[in-house]
Formats: structure tokens, sequence, C-alpha cells
């Protein structure tokens, strides 16, 4: 991944653009900070289309007799934790 100071990526534009376009994305530093990635809006849809982890469990394709039932023991005394 290529890295490019903020004035060094404004001069290149078009061609910091067509990198990302072409798979590449470019870090865009400021002040020796890095602070932005330039990546092609199909990849920024790509990684924002994240599921939530709720999501995901509501997608579990099993049945409810699948999932285990929860144990509930009372938590650990502090002398449980002395060895």
């Amino acid at each position: 991944m290529e890295e490019l100071q903020l004035k060094d990526a404004k001069a290149r534009l078009s061609a910091v653009v067509d990198r990302a376009v072409g798979g590449e994305p470019t870090v865009i530093t400021r002040h020796g900070r890095k602070e932005v990635v330039l990546v092609s809006f199909e990849e920024w849809q790509r990684i924002s289309k994240v599921p939530s982890f709720a999501d995901l469990l509501l997608a579990f394709p099993g049945e409810s007799e699948d999932i285990p039932d929860r144990v509930r023991k009372p938590a650990r005394s502090s002398s449980d934790t002395s060895r």
C-alpha cells in the first residue's frame, strides 16, 4: 500500500484515484500522521456492509434446541482466584 503526503496526493489525485479503482489503496498522511486511506467506491461498499453481531445471531441456521442451555452457576469469589 502506497503512502503519500497530502500535498503529493493533491498533486497526483487523478493517479491516486486510478490506483484505488485498480484495487491499490493509498494511505494519505498529514504532518507525518496517517489520516485517511483512499479506496475505490466498490471496496468501500464491500467493507462497510459488515453485518452486526445481532444480524449474525439472527441468521443462525440451526434450531433453538441446537444451542446448549446456559449454565447459571454463581461467579467465583475473590478467594477462589488465589493460587
